[in-house]
């Protein structure tokens, strides 16, 4: 029963300080006249805390939609960039939306930002 009391203590006092840091909130700002994207995120403290992302919108690939169904069922926006991989744009609030919510703000962004390939990704 230590054993279980012990790791409680630590996983709450990393969910607490997780929290109390405020990791993963930032922002995303789109700039069509001068073509570049930046995301802002906060991170854990150390040398690393602000991560800061600019491209340009023409290395923006597509956007697509990530859709686990099951227990924990989430719904992830990315966008994919030449070089970067995928980046993911929804918070973790915004995991209850239902599908064609998160389709609209994909089919949004994919105007806005001018990109013509929408994907659909589902996993089970």
């Amino acid at each position: 029963m230590s054993f279980y009391g012990i790791a409680g203590l630590f996983m709450s006092s990393y969910l607490w300080c997780t929290i109390f840091w405020n990791v993963g909130s930032g922002y995303d700002q789109f700039d069509r006249k001068k073509g570049i994207v930046c995301i802002f995120r906060w991170g854990f403290p150390g040398l690393n805390r602000r991560i800061f992302l600019r491209f340009l919108m023409k290395d923006i690939q597509s956007i697509r939609i990530e859709d686990k169904e099951g227990f924990y069922s989430r719904r992830i926006l990315y966008m994919e960039i030449k070089g970067q991989g995928s980046i993911p744009l929804t918070r973790t609030d915004e995991n209850f939306l239902t599908p064609r919510e998160i389709e609209e703000k994909a089919v949004e962004l994919a105007y806005f930002l001018c990109v013509y390939q929408l994907k659909s990704f589902e996993m089970n």
